[in-house]
């Protein structure tokens, strides 16, 4: 009975974002929502990162500053080296991970406020770094930036070249949210796995966890790898979107409302940085009526959210479950 209710729950899911989404936005002829929830697809993907940091006991809140990286340098390799797009993908997650274990190495020992202060810092370095160094071109940034060519495999043309599309919104909106598919499930993947356990038992006691023979160095890094390359990748497609990246494109506010997504969807939960993007970056957008009293209420409801929900929003359905079975 339960994995039929999952099943079907995937396949709606499914069926929401491939097309009911964009035959809403067809329908209404509100373009602009593509681009919404491109946006959000691209966050949570990067709050999934986030999450996965939090999962092996540390609070990032520098997630901002490696996807400016990652979007730095697919927009340098595409508009430098012409390098195609789709290449600059990995790339730029893989360049994010390797850099975060340079950063990781040192600082992962850290814990609680220590760890958390110090990838705050992270955000506003990647920032001025990108204002100093020349192939950047500073605070100018690199604007202009060609739309996604055509990926073919053997001869075989698997994603058109975006130019020549009617809707590249809709084209970028499928991508975000392909990319987004495939990175939860293998988040689902990595919890459930073997690897996913040993990093449980890092959040819960790493001396213990070490007296056991569990090398937590190496799962801390992995982890902290894994969730910048994430990050890289996010920041990448959205040089694509936007044709353009500033040293401002992401700063650290942008870091720490990817912690909030994390907190809000559900820390317990690896679906929680999806549904907190969501709930947070739509909420935001509505509260925008309330003027001069938006930044008020939206803080006072998410420290309500917090003294109440501890767990994050998607504990409460199974709150009430255990309630009404004992």
């Amino acid at each position: 009975m339960l994995l039929t209710s999952r099943f079907l729950a995937v396949v709606i899911f499914f069926i929401s974002i491939f097309v009911l989404v964009p035959w809403l936005i067809e329908v209404s002829g509100r373009w602009d929502f593509y681009y919404t929830f491109t946006s959000v697809a691209l966050l949570s993907i990067a709050s999934a990162g986030v999450w996965l940091t939090f999962y092996i006991g540390r609070i990032n809140i520098g997630q901002g500053a490696y996807a400016l990286a990652g979007g730095y340098l697919s927009a340098v390799l595409v508009t430098q080296y012409e390098v195609s797009f789709w290449l600059t993908i990995p790339l730029a997650g893989l360049f994010c991970a390797v850099l975060s274990v340079l950063i990781g190495l040192p600082i992962l020992r850290l814990k609680g406020v220590y760890f958390a202060m110090i990838t705050l810092v992270l955000t506003e370095v990647a920032k001025l770094t990108a204002l100093a160094l020349p192939i950047t071109n500073g605070a100018k940034g690199i604007v202009s930036i060609p739309l996604p060519g055509e990926l073919s495999v053997f001869g075989m043309t698997i994603i058109p070249d975006f130019s020549t599309l009617e809707n590249v919104k809709l084209a970028f909106y499928y991508l975000a949210v392909t990319l987004m598919v495939i990175c939860f499930a293998g988040m689902y993947r990595l919890v459930n796995s073997r690897m996913g356990h040993l990093c449980r038992s890092l959040q819960q006691n790493e001396e213990l966890a070490s007296s056991i023979g569990v090398n937590i160095t190496t799962l801390r890094i992995t982890a902290y790898a894994i969730s910048s390359f994430l990050g890289g990748v996010g920041g990448s497609i959205f040089v694509a979107i936007s044709q353009s990246i500033y040293p401002t494109s992401f700063q650290v506010t942008d870091s720490i409302n990817f912690m909030l997504n994390v907190f809000v969807g559900g820390l317990g939960y690896v679906f929680g940085p999806m549904l907190g993007t969501v709930v947070i970056y739509f909420g935001w957008d509505l509260l925008f009526q309330t003027g001069k009293f938006q930044l008020l209420i939206y803080s006072s409801i998410l420290i309500l959210l917090m003294l109440t929900v501890p767990n994050g929003l998607l504990s409460i359905r199974l709150f009430k479950w255990n309630k009404e079975k004992k």
